[in-house]
């Protein structure tokens, strides 16, 4: 087994999938495995096994600032200001102060993660924590932020095959779908994002051998393989913190302009 980095680290690994035999639990506890072997602390956080509240709602805070109008954004920062979160936002925030990377694993539903991965990081990434970092509102997103210098990987079961997401299949490439998750969210936190690992046809699959090599390559270089080259809000791609500079991907809009 190739040595996963040189130096002991904290993983979080957060799974979501309601069947204990599915090929989403078996990749997860393969990768706990892997990850342990290794000598790091592995952290979990199986959502379906917890039970998570999905549904951000005003029950998520315990102290409202305004009682007549629900503002998700300043009572979120409230919360996580004043300490009355939840303590179930207040333990996965935690989780994530203390890994060095997390390991998401899910199912693709419909393009995307299960409803279950979104409610948990409605209520996790909360105002002050992952977003609107050092009361600074969007200074630092994309790329920097509370969550800076960590590592993410998109583990990701896929139930059609994988021509279907090449670069001109008809569902589309897979991580243009999940831009919305690797960028929109992980990046715009700070992590540092991994190409997304895939296991394709995987309705049906008898033999998951393979899958868990593959997932045990890519743990491998959880510290050190390249992340996806995202550009940096602050590095000067993007002059007004909004919109790419005119000198910048001159040829490319959308999705892959965001890529250097």
């Amino acid at each position: 087994m190739r040595q996963i980095g040189r130096m002991t680290k904290t993983v979080l690994v957060l799974h979501a999938h309601p069947h204990p035999r599915s090929l989403t639990r078996h990749l997860a506890t393969a990768a706990s495995a892997e990850l342990a072997a290794a000598g790091h602390r592995v952290l979990e956080s199986d959502l379906y096994g917890m039970g998570w509240k999905a549904v951000f709602d005003g029950d998520d805070f315990r102290d409202r600032q305004d009682t007549e109008r629900l503002s998700f954004i300043s009572e979120s920062g409230h919360a996580f200001t004043t300490g009355t979160q939840t303590a179930d936002v207040q333990a996965e925030q935690e989780k994530l102060i203390a890994a060095d990377a997390i390991v998401m694993q899910f199912p693709l539903w419909w393009f995307t993660a299960p409803a279950i991965v979104k409610g948990w990081i409605d209520r996790v990434f909360a105002f002050g924590f992952a977003y609107g970092y050092k009361g600074a509102g969007n200074r630092y997103r994309y790329g920097e932020g509370g969550l800076a210098g960590k590592r993410a990987l998109l583990s990701v079961t896929v139930g059609g095959p994988e021509v279907d997401y090449g670069p001109r299949g008809i569902n589309g490439p897979l991580e243009q779908l999940l831009f919305h998750i690797t960028h929109g969210t992980l990046f715009f936190a700070g992590f540092d994002v991994m190409p997304t690992y895939a296991v394709y046809d995987a309705v049906g699959l008898e033999d998951a051998s393979a899958a868990t090599r593959g997932l045990a390559t890519r743990l491998a270089g959880l510290f050190t393989d390249t992340p996806i080259p995202f550009r940096r809000q602050n590095d000067g791609d993007y002059p007004d913190r909004h919109t790419l500079g005119l000198h910048v991907a001159t040829s490319l809009v959308g999705i892959d302009a965001h890529r250097r």
